[in-house]
């Protein structure tokens, strides 16, 4: 018989596997005949089944209370008083203490208890989405030997006693949460039993000087990765705590000053992490004697100085991380004697000389990232073909010279390479076609030949996704396969940038077939004729870069067509994968730019600095998805398509030399995303519109249409009706306007000026001590916008938020955002800029927050919230009205600027408020208000 129940059913089993004692019956005389004695002997058997039947019922209950102690009333009071403070926005998580059947908290959900005592001894609510803080109650549960709370949306400190109280806890795990403050301090060594200590990913600060770890001998995990803690991290651990530790993560912090000492003294530590903070210096001689290593991870630091040789003594290390720092020397010689290692990330140093012979006998190799450094040698003559498990190649941005290695062609396991930016010389051979596995190929500035050959041998490459192979200067006409076309060939391809080879012929027809491509570069080459219709039908295309070309004809109705730009859902059907290797992107004076997935990519169209002619069609409304229309410098004519207008999404329009006509639509006001628009060097007339994004433009977006009008241009756009009473009237404007000026210093600077906080994915920190102006990593377009696309949740969006008071800072989820901003309307923009706009936020408990969208990868991250930063400490330039330039400062302007000074006071609490500002301005310019009556 197959049984089920619970624990408690099966602990009063349990009762029941002890003896049970029956009264032996007292002997008879045995009967004469056989069928007798077997009637006897069954009845018997039967009397004693009864009997042990109903003993077996009896005990049952019994047995049954015995296996499920009752909850130890203390205990179940502090479990509500902790549940009271919580709640949850998921109703098939959320816990139902209050309402359970059972008042007894040892069978309430995610607690345990001891099965004598009743004492709870373990709390495991992980994914439940509670919210709330941790109740000091909390602390009363002394038998506590198991927490788990990871995965919610808690917040606040720790209770004060947490550890000093719990002092029966094995294992914590915090990670995941929302929690705050600096760790709780005791004066006392207290002794602690803990040997897994998880408080990642929260937002703990101040400095990692914990006593409680001194007494904590049986500690074997200590992690609190993620979160802002400083100072420094604390040395000789395995030797002042325990000896028997395995794992350390200090990773994605603020912590300064050193690795840590002492890590040689740790026997069997497996894994340490500390990158992503400040730390400097060199790397301690010390770490190579901890010889159980397995990853050792210290990227993104301020470390200086050689990579030992002595780290072939880690020799079970499986993981070397230490991109981005300032390591300099050579990749040690030796470095073939860590057989295990299957990831070496070093990109990004100053590392020199050449690659090491022996780093082929690192056979379990899978990833091997070496770009961005000074890198030499011929690659062609280093052995590639024993790296069999290898999958990614970056040696990207080095000086490495010789032809494409023909031994990579063996590592049938590699899916993604990049030889971009060196100085690799030849063909590519079709032995590549091996590599059916390979899916991201970069070899872009190099000095290759045979691109067009190159094309058709890559076709055999049937996964592949992403081609670059822009910036080899080659000369060729760009093959037209028409229907020889392979119908397998390129049918995966997703990405392809043909930019910068001086290609010279048509748009070919091939790259009609291929229904997956979803960005096509083509920029910077010598491509004559008309832009092809059947551009149009590639419904995944959503980035198409055809500028600096010699094009012809005009704008193809077709391209007001592009599913991808016209429809939300079509780009929500799209597989944007996500990139093996990440793109850079190179605007024009703007740095490099990193997308590590198709969906960071802006939607866009370049057609700029051709001879394309005729009008845009008012069409071209129809792609709401577009966030970046340029088509400057060719010989469009007509008026302004007032259609752009329902482009909502648009953040950068460029018509610039062109040979459009009439007046600039005023309707263009309601681009509230729009972050760079140029008309300059047209026939435009009329007034230049004002309001929204317009005032944030300078003079030089419309410079060369001596017939525009208004504020910006400087030019009036009605004539004076007399000198004297013109004067009077500009006199009386400046007032107004200076006025105004004030007022919106103050108001933007209340804003503005409050403490920026940044969401970052795990692994999304800013690289910090790379020129990007001087990084020639392949490049996808030879330039392209800073701006990115609004993203969902998963994406690599950053919200900035401008909370009243900043202990109150918020962290908000994308459908927390939405539901605040009223899905961003535009009745709640409160500013706008040049890097997005600012929303007024109403959260659920009443909370007023302005909220700033900036979009962006990585580098474009570091790049807005620099200018954010440069805009707070008040170092952009002075804009004054154009009005005020050449007068004098008499007494009326000069308490105009004591009161703008006392408007952007670095101390919040000195700043006037705006009813202030009105009655301390009442009076300027009333004088000659007075005098013009």
């Amino acid at each position: 018989m197959i049984m089920t129940g619970n624990k408690a059913n099966f602990a009063a089993l349990s009762c029941l596997i002890r003896p049970i004692i029956i009264p032996r019956p007292r002997p008879r005389p045995r009967p004469s005949s056989s069928s007798s004695s077997s009637s006897s002997s069954l009845s018997l058997a039967m009397v004693l089944s009864v009997v042990v039947l109903t003993i077996i019922l009896h005990l049952l209950p019994s047995c049954q209370a015995a296996g499920e102690a009752a909850c130890n009333p203390e205990d179940g009071n502090s479990l509500l008083s902790f549940y009271s403070t919580l709640s949850s926005s998921s109703t098939a998580n959320s816990l139902n203490w209050n309402n359970s059947s059972s008042s007894n908290c040892c069978s309430w959900d995610g607690v345990s208890c001891d099965t004598v005592t009743g004492r709870v001894t373990r709390l495991w609510l992980p994914y439940k989405d509670l919210n709330g803080t941790l109740s000091p109650s909390l602390v009363n549960l002394t038998a506590l030997s198991s927490l788990n709370l990871s995965h919610n949306r808690l917040m606040g400190p720790l209770p004060e006693e947490f550890f000093s109280s719990l002092t029966s806890l094995q294992f914590v795990d915090l990670s995941y949460n929302r929690l705050s403050g600096e760790l709780p301090s005791t004066n006392n060594i207290i002794t602690l039993p803990i040997q897994i200590l998880d408080l990642s990913s929260n937002r703990f600060s101040g400095q990692l000087t914990i006593p409680f770890l001194q007494g904590a001998a049986n500690l074997t995990s200590f992690n609190v990765s993620n979160n802002i803690f400083t100072g420094q991290i604390p040395s000789n651990i395995c030797t002042t705590v325990s000896s028997s530790v395995t794992l350390l993560d200090f990773s994605n912090n603020n912590f300064n000053g050193n690795v840590p000492s002492g890590l040689g003294a740790c026997p069997k530590l497996e894994i340490f992490r500390a990158g992503f903070n400040n730390l400097s210096g060199t790397i301690p001689d010390d770490v190579y004697r901890a010889v159980s290593l397995q990853v050792l991870s210290l990227p993104v630091n301020h470390l200086t100085g050689d990579i030992s040789d002595d780290i072939v003594n880690l020799t079970r290390l499986q993981i070397l991380e230490l991109f981005s720092n300032q390591l300099t020397g050579m990749i040690p010689r030796e470095i073939g004697k860590l057989a295990g290692l299957e990831s070496l990330l070093l990109y990004i140093n100053n590392l020199t000389g050449t690659l090491p012979p022996s780093l082929n006998k690192c056979t379990n190799l899978v990833s091997l990232n070496l770009r961005v450094n000074f890198l030499v040698g011929d690659l062609s003559s280093f052995d590639f073909s024993t790296l069999q498990q290898l999958s990614t190649l970056d040696l990207g941005n080095n000086n490495f010279t010789g032809v494409f290695p023909t031994s990579l062609y063996s590592c049938i396991s590699l899916t993604a390479v990049r030889f971009a930016s060196n100085q690799l010389e030849g063909q590519i051979s079709p032995d590549i076609t091996a590599l059916q596995s390979l899916s991201f190929l970069s070899v872009s500035a190099n000095n290759l030949t045979n691109i067009t050959g190159a094309i058709r041998i890559l076709m055999g490459c049937k996964k592949l996704t992403t081609l670059i192979l822009s910036n080899n200067t080659v000369n060729e006409t760009l093959p037209d396969y028409g229907n020889a076309l392979d119908p397998a060939g390129f049918q995966n391809l997703q990405v392809l940038s043909l930019g910068g080879c001086r290609l010279f012929g048509q748009v070919p027809s091939w790259l009609s077939m291929l229904r997956n491509l979803q960005v096509l570069d083509l920029s910077f080459n010598r491509i004559t004729g008309s832009i092809p219709a059947w551009l149009g039908n590639l419904s995944g295309l959503f980035y198409l870069d055809l500028s600096k070309n010699s094009l012809t004809g005009e704008f193809p109705l077709e391209l007001t067509r592009l599913q991808a730009l016209v429809s939300p859902q079509t780009g929500k059907q799209l597989n944007r994968s996500y990139l093996e290797l990440p793109v850079f992107v190179k605007p024009d004076n703007l740095t490099n730019m990193q997308y590590n997935q198709l969906s960071s990519l802006p939607p866009a169209i370049y057609l700029g600095q051709n001879n394309l002619s005729g009008s845009i069609p008012p069409e071209i409304g129809q792609l709401k998805m577009l966030h970046i229309l340029d088509v400057d410098s060719n010989n469009f004519s007509g008026n302004i398509p007032d259609e752009l207008s329902n482009l909502t999404n648009l953040e950068r329009l460029d018509l610039s030399s062109n040979q459009f006509s009439g007046e600039i639509p005023a309707s263009l006001k309601v681009l509230h995303f729009l972050s760079w628009f140029s008309v300059a060097n047209n026939n435009l007339r009329g007034p230049v519109p004002s309001g929204g994004q317009f005032d944030t433009f300078s003079e030089s977006n419309f410079e060369g249409n001596p017939l525009l009008c208004g504020q910006i241009v400087q030019r009036s756009c009605s004539a004076p009706s007399g000198t004297n009473s013109s004067t009077t009237d500009h006199k009386s404007a400046n007032a107004k306007l200076i006025v105004g000026l004030v007022l919106g210093i103050c108001f933007g600077t209340g804003i503005v000026i409050a403490v920026l906080v940044l969401w970052i994915l795990s692994k999304r920190r800013i690289i910090p001590g790379v020129d990007a102006d001087n990084m020639e990593l392949d490049t996808l377009s030879s330039h392209s916008y800073s701006g990115l696309p609004p993203q969902a949740e998963k994406s690599t969006n950053v919200v900035v938020l401008f909370p009243n008071n900043t202990e109150n800072i918020k962290d908000l989820t994308m459908p927390e955002l939405l539901k605040a901003t009223d899905n961003f309307s535009q009745a709640n923009i409160i500013g706008a800029g040049g890097f997005g706009l600012v929303y007024k936020a109403i959260l659920e408990d009443g909370t007023k927050l302005a909220v700033k969208k900036l979009s962006g990868d990585l580098g474009l991250m570091e790049r807005e919230f620099k200018a954010e930063q440069m805009r707070n400490d008040g170092k952009q330039e002075q804009v004054f009205d154009p009005l005020l330039r050449g007068k004098g400062f008499d007494a009326e302007m000069l308490k105009v600027l004591d009161v703008a000074c006392m408007c952007v006071n670095h101390n919040p609490f000195k700043r006037p408020t705006i009813q202030e500002v009105v009655d301390w301005l009442k009076d300027v310019g009333s004088d000659r208000n007075q005098n013009k009556g």
